[in-house]
C-alpha cells in the first residue's frame, strides 16, 4: 500500500485539474503558451496517476471499476459486482 502522502498528492492534483480545466482549455485554444506556463504544473491532466479508490495502488488499475486487480478479484468472489464472477473450473 502506498504512503498516505502519495495518495494525498494525487488527490490534490485531481482537484487542481478540475479547477483549472476550463481556463487551461481557453489558453490552449488561444495559443497563449506564456499564460499556460504561469499555471501550476500540477493542474495538467498528464500529471494524474490512476489509483485504486480503496487501497491507493497505482499498478493493476481497472478503469471500468476504478479499483486495482486485487480488490476487483475480491469483490468478484464476494459477488459485490453484478454480472461479474471469478472464473473457477
Amino acid at each position: 500500500m502506498p504512503k498516505k502522502s502519495v495518495i494525498a498528492r494525487n488527490e490534490k492534483r485531481r482537484y487542481l485539474v478540475e479547477r483549472y480545466a476550463e481556463k487551461r482549455a481557453k489558453l490552449k485554444e488561444a495559443g497563449d503558451y506564456v499564460g499556460l506556463d504561469k499555471l501550476s504544473k500540477n493542474s495538467s491532466r498528464g500529471r494524474l496517476r490512476n489509483r485504486c479508490g480503496v487501497t491507493g495502488k497505482a499498478r493493476g488499475y481497472s478503469r471500468k471499476f476504478g479499483v486495482s486487480r486485487n480488490i476487483l478479484r475480491e469483490w468478484a468472489s464476494q459477488g459485490k459486482i453484478p454480472g461479474l464472477e471469478k472464473a473457477s473450473w
